[in-house]
């Protein structure tokens, strides 16, 4: 694990020190990821083409990577970098899901309707988010290292991941995507009520 995480750290390096020398700004690379991330929704939506939103919507995660390591080799980092980082990629997963409502809103249904599970993932990828900010803002949970130790089974990189394979099995089998769009759904929710839980015992813990 720990050379797993060398190798990545190295990678960022690297990857920062190439695209920092286009001379573009961490924050104007973390607003070009909106761009993939808009016409990757388009396409999903208007052209409903899978395939294709899939490539767009993981250019989008690639500039996202880019943004970071290029904040960190230029040594830019700020809380209204991260900040805005934050938020537009936010945008990008409601794009993404609100892309999935109307790809599969006439289509195989899994239990219940498409526009309910999607409706419970985006819940479930807002509250986690939501309650971990709130806790802070409340004063509930003030130290950084607790509010990064709060975690949950589906954070958003495994989501977003999650969705991505889900994605690509739709390309073979539609029904597929709507099966794991359910898992997702209810992992997410279980890692915001993982959260919840978290904030309610923490003055138990200290």
């Amino acid at each position: 694990m720990i050379k797993s995480r060398f190798n990545t750290e190295r990678i960022s390096i690297k990857t920062g020190i190439i695209f920092s020398r286009f001379g573009i700004s961490p924050n104007t690379w973390t607003v070009m990821g909106l761009i993939p991330a808009i016409l990757g929704f388009i396409i999903l939506a208007i052209y409903q083409d899978l395939l294709v939103s899939l490539l767009f919507f993981i250019f989008s995660g690639v500039i996202d990577a880019i943004d970071g390591a290029v904040a960190r080799v230029t040594r830019s980092i700020s809380a209204q970098g991260a900040f805005l980082d934050g938020i537009i990629d936010r945008y990008v997963e409601i794009l993404l899901y609100m892309g999935l409502l109307f790809f599969l809103f006439s289509r195989e249904e899994f239990l219940l309707p498409n526009s309910f599970w999607i409706s419970l993932l985006i819940f479930g990828a807002l509250m986690p988010t939501y309650i971990r900010s709130y806790a802070h803002h409340r004063g509930v949970v003030i130290d950084s290292e607790d509010l990064r130790r709060m975690g949950g089974l589906l954070e958003r990189a495994e989501r977003l991941t999650l969705i991505y394979i889900g994605m690509f099995l739709g390309l073979f089998e539609e029904i597929w995507l709507v099966y794991v769009i359910a898992i997702a759904s209810i992992l997410a929710n279980i890692t915001a009520l993982q959260r919840l839980w978290f904030v309610i015992n923490y003055g138990k813990r200290i």
